[in-house]
């Protein structure tokens, strides 16, 4: 029988990006998830201030090329890799120029919040599971981190339910404090359908917040997990109600054992 599969999928990691609560379980997780004999793959975007040279990122050719359609306009995808030499653990990098050359991640300098944060997510879901696809690696379990994986599991539950790769996939969906006061674009919604996908599916998001994304990601996860301290309000009594299985916060001496239970 072969290892079971796990995808992680984060906004952050360490060390590519600074050192968070998000981005240091990012790292270690993956890593403890492989020593107990499970198969992984790990993905993040490619944010601009991450130094490719330094961390010795390059480019995936067999896996680059693709072109997703957001809002009527062809983006393409670029696959990159790094390894994580101490954990014997290779990070892919979903990357494209227009949506990722600035030198920050979801701000600029003065704090301003990057207008296409919207699209930047949608990129970043559909890239990672059209890049799985491609690698002809069908995973038993898919891990998302942070707000912009929030998508994930409202394709993976619509659009993507019938594909074979992903037809008997679990969703986790891990929430952190990681909460921003603006909108999206307000078409955002409109801007997710595809194949699979209707306006019914994303009705919570008519005010796309991040209470409502991050309502969306609970609502189509399999199961979910406090991954941070303490939450936004809302975002904490809607977990506390969930009638499917969660896991409550972890420490760090304790949280890879923990989820590897789970």
């Amino acid at each position: 029988m072969r290892k079971a599969r796990v995808l992680f999928i984060s906004s952050e990691i360490h060390p590519y990006l600074d050192l968070s609560e998000q981005s240091e379980i990012a790292r270690n997780l993956p890593q403890g998830i492989q020593e107990r004999g499970k198969e992984i793959r790990t993905f993040m975007p490619r944010f601009g201030n991450i130094n490719e040279r330094r961390n010795q990122l390059h480019e995936v050719i067999r896996l680059s090329g693709m072109n997703l359609i957001i809002d009527d306009t062809d983006h393409p995808l670029i696959i990159k890799v790094a390894s994580i030499q101490a954990a014997r653990m290779q990070v892919y990098f979903i990357d494209n120029e227009e949506y990722f050359q600035r030198k920050c991640t979801i701000r600029d300098t003065d704090e301003t919040f990057f207008a296409e944060n919207d699209d930047r997510t949608i990129f970043c879901g559909r890239g990672v599971l059209e890049t799985v696809k491609k690698l002809g690696w069908s995973p038993d379990i898919i891990h998302c981190h942070g707000w912009m994986t929030a998508l994930i599991p409202l394709l993976i539950k619509t659009s993507y339910k019938d594909d074979p790769m992903f037809h008997n996939s679990k969703v986790v969906y891990s929430l952190y404090n990681d909460s921003f006061t603006e909108s999206f674009n307000k078409d955002f919604g409109k801007k997710i359908l595809m194949d699979g996908l209707s306006s019914e599916d994303v009705k919570g998001l008519e005010d796309p917040n991040y209470v409502n994304l991050t309502k969306l990601a609970m609502h189509y996860s399999d199961a979910v997990m406090k991954s941070s301290t303490t939450l936004h309000d809302e975002i904490e009594s809607t977990f506390k109600s969930l009638s499917k299985p969660t896991l409550g916060y972890k420490s760090p001496e304790e949280y890879i054992e923990a989820y590897y239970s789970f």
